[in-house]
């Protein structure tokens, strides 16, 4: 017994630290009250370290590792907002509070940051997070794409308000639990994927106010649980049989292409909206047991035995067939004529291309006059109507069947090749200047936040004052694809913006390519960017009378006219350049005399591979894009956007203005041909201050820009005659 008290007490002395508890007893009162000490030491430290192991999570922390590690990506990959606790590295969310964030024990299960300013993008490490069933980042400024790797015990999803692009994606499908979802009011585009099959539980979709296209997928019919869905304000397509089964008691379509029958069921939810699809008027019921040719007249009669039945079915077939061999000759027709038009456009192209080429050459800006009198008037002069729909008719009467221009070879034919070995090489009194990078930090006052301008998808632009005082643009190219491109290739790009030389294109004064910096130095335009003037700086805004914003269209219908012409015509050692594909009026400055300067012309082989989606949440995308396809007709369709901003003095895409209004080119095109409608559209700034027949004319103009097809859009020379005849026409 004494033995085992002595190891009992050394076990203790060496816990607690008391080296007095290593000497031997002296008697046996004090081996009996060292024995006791001994005892009720070993239960105190028993007791701590049983509270310590269950008090650990909540006083120590220890939030699971996983979570902390998820939860710093998140944060890095927000862009390191000004959120209270949060960390990049470490940290301990749910013992320190972190903002936003719950915790249920040591896991975080919750992410609640509504309207907090947060940029940046989701990063890809979602799925890290180990039990989380919540997020919720809506009304903010988040950017990218959804992560395609998402938790698996997320329930309820809220992304709404941000600037999301790309689309839904597919690993939506493996939310088995998710009964919350809301995507609205981002830029998201594409088909929604087929990935519904899994997702019972859902209760609540809201994909409304994004660029979703295409018909809903069928996976929609297992959403056995939905009772909200939302789709409005996108550009789906199809019919709406998939949803007609499901509980739903709350359903808005509204602002969509849905066409055909609209389901009797689905007209007996409690809160159903449709306006703005083109519906026929017959709804789906249970599967007729009529044919097509009864009525209810003959409900009890078969169609056999009823002659009047026979006689109508007889004489709806002969029209029928009347009206197909009417329309067949009609078609014949045209495909004569389309064909006839091709040819004799191939024919006159190489002439007309040559003619416009040497009038660019001689830098003579009247050239487009001297062509305009070659060529037939577009309007008749005796009656000043267009050849296309007046204002007021709800369709066109016409549309002309020409078929667009030939695509521009990157080979010249014959007589542009001559042409090309004529124009002279730069040399270095015509090519721009080089600058250095300190003299440009120099000039920019080290591109500080004071002297920056703007930020668009190909970088910053700043302010630029040299020891002369003159005033400079410089933009400081950002772009992924710089990487990749070589000095060589990055001069010859700098020789093809140099001979883009217009009064109404900002003039290229220099470069610069030092230390894997790419720059370019422009003219200063005073006023700034035509998207402020029109939406923001109300002292310009006031300046911009009719008369001057029909002549702002023209100069920067003219600017696209030369700048995709020339780009046909560059040196051999260079890829041609073709479309402007940036067409905006943020890319519209204006001078002291608020002359147009249209800028970034000649700049397309930078753009990024992504920006189709950027161009089109912006507003100005043409229908086209959403396959890939981008040519100069793309560029004719945004330029009818900005007319379009031109006449309303509303921004191409508005998150501000009501459901139905985001996008301007989306509400105003059916009231393009409506002069009541018209009217009512036109900017109040302008006070009336115009006529009704020069209102119809800019309208029918812009009408024919935002053709759906672009085959149908008229090329730039086109337009420019259009509205040089505008501004020579009497009210």
């Amino acid at each position: 017994m004494p033995d085992d008290d002595n190891s009992i007490a050394s076990h203790t002395a060496v816990v607690m630290g008391d080296v007095r508890a290593k000497r031997k007893p002296e008697n046996t009162r004090e081996r009996s009250l060292m024995m006791g000490n001994s005892e009720l030491k070993i239960y105190m430290i028993a007791v701590v370290g049983l509270f310590s192991m269950l008090l650990a999570p909540s006083c120590f922390g220890f939030t699971d590792p996983r979570d902390v590690l998820a939860i710093n990506n998140l944060y890095a990959a927000l862009g390191f907002p000004p959120l209270t606790g949060w960390l990049l590295v470490g940290g301990d969310p749910c013992l320190e509070g972190w903002q936003g964030v719950q915790c249920v024990n040591s896991n975080i299960n919750g992410i609640v940051l509504n309207n907090a300013s947060l940029g940046g993008e989701l990063g890809d490490n979602l799925e890290a997070f180990a039990s989380i069933i919540q997020i919720d980042l809506s009304n903010n400024h988040i950017g990218g794409s959804i992560p395609s790797n998402l938790p698996l015990t997320l329930r309820t999803f809220f992304l709404s308000g941000n600037q999301l692009t790309g689309s839904i994606p597919k690993s939506l499908s493996m939310l088995a639990q998710l009964t919350d979802l809301s995507l609205n009011n981002n830029h998201l585009s594409g088909i929604i994927l087929d990935c519904f099959q899994q997702l019972t539980a859902l209760t609540n979709l809201d994909l409304s106010s994004n660029n979703l296209s295409g018909p809903l997928p069928l996976s929609m019919a297992n959403l056995s649980s939905i009772s909200t869905l939302h789709l409005q304000d996108n550009h789906l397509t199809g019919v709406l049989d998939v949803l007609q089964d499901l509980p739903i008691i709350d359903l808005d379509i509204e602002n969509n292409l849905f066409f055909g029958p609209i389901p009797l069921k689905l007209l007996s939810i409690p809160n159903f909206r449709s306006k703005g699809n083109p519906f026929n008027t017959t709804m789906i019921t249970s599967p007729p047991a009529l044919s097509p040719l009864s009525s209810s007249t003959f409900k009890t009669q078969p169609p056999e035995t009823s002659p009047e039945v026979e006689a109508l079915g007889k004489s709806q077939l002969s029209k029928k067939l009347m009206w197909i061999a009417i329309i067949g000759f009609l078609i014949l027709v045209l495909l004569g004529i389309y064909v006839f038009l091709s040819r004799r456009r191939k024919e006159k192209s190489a002439i007309k291309v040559g003619d416009h080429a040497k009038n660019y050459m001689r830098n003579v800006s009247p050239s487009y006059q001297s062509h305009h009198k070659e060529n037939e008037a577009p309007w008749n002069d005796r009656n000043d109507s267009l050849p296309w729909s007046k204002v007021g008719e709800e369709k066109m009467k016409t549309i002309s069947m020409n078929p667009p221009p030939p695509p521009l070879s990157p080979q010249p034919l014959a007589e542009e090749r001559m042409m090309a070995k004529s124009m002279p090489s730069p040399t270095n009194t015509d090519f721009p200047r080089s600058f250095s990078i300190s003299s440009l930090q120099q000039y920019t006052n080290s591109f500080s936040q004071e002297n920056l301008v703007g930020r668009g998808m190909l970088g910053a632009v700043y302010k630029a004052q040299l020891p002369d005082g003159k005033l400079l643009a410089v933009r400081k190219l950002e772009t992924a694809d710089l990487r990749q491109q070589s000095d060589k290739e990055f001069m010859c790009l700098v020789s093809n913006v140099s001979k883009l030389q217009n009064e109404n294109i900002v003039g290229l004064v220099g470069y610069c390519c030092e230390h894997e910096q790419r720059l370019f130095v422009y003219e200063h335009c005073e006023n700034g960017k035509l998207h402020e003037a029109l939406h923001l700086d109300e002292d310009i805004h006031k300046k911009l009378s009719w008369k001057v914003r029909v002549n702002m269209a023209l100069s920067s219908c003219k600017s696209i006219g030369v700048s995709t012409f020339f780009d046909s015509y560059l040196h051999e050692a260079c890829q041609p350049l073709v479309v402007h594909q940036n067409f905006k009026s943020a890319n519209i400055l204006l001078d002291e005399e608020l002359n147009v300067r249209v800028s970034d012309c000649g700049l397309a082989p930078l753009i990024p591979s992504g920006y189709i989606s950027q161009l089109q949440a912006s507003g100005y995308g043409a229908p086209e894009l959403e396959s890939g396809s981008y040519t100069y007709q793309s560029d004719v369709y945004s330029f009818g956007i900005v007319m379009l901003e031109l006449l309303t003095g509303r921004k191409a895409h508005d998150r501000s203005r009501a459901r139905g209004e985001h996008y301007l080119v989306r509400w105003a095109i059916s009231r393009l041909h409506d002069i009541d409608l018209l009217t009512k559209m036109v900017d109040p700034s302008l006070d009336a201050a115009y006529s009704s027949k020069s209102l119809s004319r800019f309208a029918d103009i812009i009408s024919l820009c935002l053709q759906v097809e672009p085959e149908f859009r008229p090329p730039m020379s086109e337009i420019v005659q259009y509205l040089e005849h505008m501004t020579k026409m009497k009210d």
